[in-house]
């Protein structure tokens, strides 16, 4: 059992390589229990280990410190044991009985008669990859996947099995269903399955149920069945199950969540939501093994400053608003802060027109209208107190990926306000934090890796020696990059015609020079993921927390901000530089190749 390769993924985290899944359980529990300094998340996957830090210096100590452990077998009973019912009617059975050799009763058999054990989550909150004992039943995923696929299904690909969660698409083969809840963010812990858990899957039928029946009662009350050494598991099962079949497919809890705090602070209305307005704070950072991603303001930057702006604590709830034309109405007199992408403001039936990047006041009756951006993408609105709705996993961020958080907002939309005290003072008029101008290349600083070994050399000369666009389809999960039009399209080498590198020709997608998939492993915000198309994703806050295309590179933590304001259309470069100093590559005091080619 050892450590094979550690890489950076990015200035602050590192992606550990190990010999085998027992390495990597073994390295996950080390440090869980014993976090490194500066350690804000470590997420396990099938033959790598994810640790994120806050600092680079921080990172740099963690390689260090992991290159030093001595591994020891994954310690014994690191995780609860869960029994899982399940009626065996999935649309699948019977294509695994034919991938496997066996009869349907016989893939029954297989899965049931094993132990399973929850190496790692991704995908979705409470999705977790479960390896078996043997792999009787390793079977590939379908041809074509699902465009839905419903919560509770029971699934193998690639010698895994899990359970769906949530309603959503997925390409495993389905081979039955459990009315067991897998994520339910009412319970002391939301997943019911956790990294390291062993689970055991428990018929409840005597025999094979032909595909599409449908569920029975029996499936519903099968936790009498579980034995009482796993009563724990047992009673977040029924307390679950309570909460009836529209809970258990959204995986929400049934009780109420705790009030938000309500006094004579007022409120926003939600007059118009623009294109896209959501509630978002610094987001909930540290459950990537339970498959959920930090979230949290995309710029960061513009999110504190209209909060420092209004009184508030640098993490209060703010809107973030997509693109201008949010109206809102005050309930009581408010004190408001607009930041970010530069929109006109305007207040009515007064006719005020407050500057942006600095306190103003609402009062009772009066709407505030944002106009359309003119520059950036994104504006955030402070009110002193901060929005105060209930808070899930220890935030009020919304969550477009997992749909954790509270749900977009829409026309009709209360926004509580909270109590200011004495304590929140009002700031003065700054400069605006936007580092994006109009008809401007945004220069974005990269580190290569942590998979730039799949495009070489070559790879990161096309990556940096082209100019890309931000695509149309581009969101809170990732930028999505483009190539110039061809008609009036800068050269290779920028929109000024001058070339960067050694490059010639027309821009072009990146090409892989290695063969093969790779496996699914954490990633971080700023990475840019390489589909087969070539053509890169930049992973913003709301991206998944594991991905099976390779990472060529990730943009620097203090450029995010700026790609999260970049418009559709905007140009884009990357600029290799230094993880230490963040200076270009060639600048003084900085080698002239980047880390991995560095002899």
């Amino acid at each position: 059992m050892s450590v094979t390769a550690i890489r950076f993924a990015g200035p602050r985290a590192l992606l550990v390589e190990l010999s085998g899944l027992e390495s990597v359980l073994a390295l996950h529990a080390r440090l869980t229990s014993d976090p490194l300094p500066g350690q804000l998340d470590v997420l396990a996957a099938a033959s790598t280990v994810l640790v994120q830090c806050d600092t680079r210096a921080h990172a740099v100590a963690a390689r260090a410190a992991v290159e030093r452990l001595e591994l020891d077998h994954a310690p014994a009973a690191t995780g609860k044991t869960i029994e899982i019912p399940v009626t065996y009617d999935g649309e699948d059975l019977a294509e695994v009985a034919r991938l496997t050799g066996l009869s349907p009763e016989g893939v029954v058999n297989a899965h049931t008669g094993q132990v399973w054990t929850a190496a790692f989550g991704g995908f979705a909150p409470g999705f977790a990859y479960l390896t078996g004992e043997d792999n009787t039943l390793d079977v590939p995923r379908r041809a074509t996947p699902r465009t839905a696929v419903p919560a509770g299904a029971v699934a193998l690909a690639g010698g895994y099995s899990a359970v769906y969660p949530r309603k959503s698409p997925g390409g495993w083969q389905l081979i039955g269903h459990t009315g067991s809840v897998l994520w339910d963010v009412g319970r002391p812990s939301p997943a019911l399955i956790r990294p390291q858990d062993k689970v055991r899957f428990v018929a409840v039928r005597e025999s094979v149920v032909p595909a599409g029946s449908a569920p029975s009662a029996e499936a519903a009350s099968a936790v009498s069945e579980v034995p009482s050494e796993h009563a724990s598991a047992a009673a977040a099962f029924a307390g679950a199950a309570s909460t009836g079949a529209a809970s258990a497919e959204a995986g929400t809890s049934a009780a109420e969540p705790a009030p938000p705090r309500r006094d004579s602070a007022g409120s926003l209305e939600v007059v118009s939501a623009g294109l896209q307005s959501l509630v978002q704070d610094l987001g909930r950072p540290g459950m990537g093994n339970l498959g959920v991603g930090s979230s949290g303001a995309l710029d960061v930057p513009a999110a504190r400053q209209a909060n420092r702006l209004a009184g508030n604590s640098p993490g209060d709830a703010v809107v973030e608003n997509l693109f201008g034309s949010l109206v809102l109405r005050a309930r009581g007199d408010q004190v408001l802060a607009v930041t970010g992408a530069r929109v006109e403001l305007d207040i009515a039936p007064s006719g005020r027109r407050p500057a942006q990047d600095a306190p103003f006041a609402l009062l009772d009756g009066e709407t505030l209208s944002l106009g359309p951006a003119t520059a950036g993408l994104r504006a955030y609105v402070a009110v002193r107190g901060g929005i105060e709705l209930a808070a899930e996993l220890g935030s009020r961020s919304s969550d477009t990926m997992s749909g954790l958080g509270p749900a977009p907002l829409e026309a009709g939309s209360v926004l509580p306000v909270g109590d200011a005290g004495s304590g929140h003072v009002v700031g003065t008029p700054e400069p605006s934090v936007l580092r994006v101008s109009p008809g401007e290349t945004a220069l974005l600083r990269i580190t290569p890796g942590p998979r730039d070994d799949w495009f070489g050399q070559a790879g990161l000369d096309r990556l940096t020696g082209q100019d890309w666009v931000s695509g149309s389809a581009s969101d809170r999960i990732g930028v999505r990059l483009e190539l110039p039009a061809a008609e009036g399209a800068a050269p290779a080498g920028g929109s000024s015609g001058t070339p960067i590198g050694d490059l010639t020709g027309p821009p072009a997608p990146l090409e892989r020079i290695r063969d093969g998939e790779l496996q699914s492993e954490g990633t971080v915000a700023g990475a840019l993921q390489v589909p087969p198309s070539g053509l890169p994703v930049l992973f913003l806050a709301d991206h998944p927390v594991t991905g099976g295309y390779p990472v060529i590179a990730a943009v620097v933590p203090e450029d995010l901000p700026v790609a999260a304001q970049l418009p559709p259309g905007s140009t884009v470069r990357f600029v290799l530089v230094d993880p230490d100093t963040l200076l270009s590559a060639g600048s003084a005091g900085t080698s002239t190749q980047p880390e991995r080619y560095r002899a």
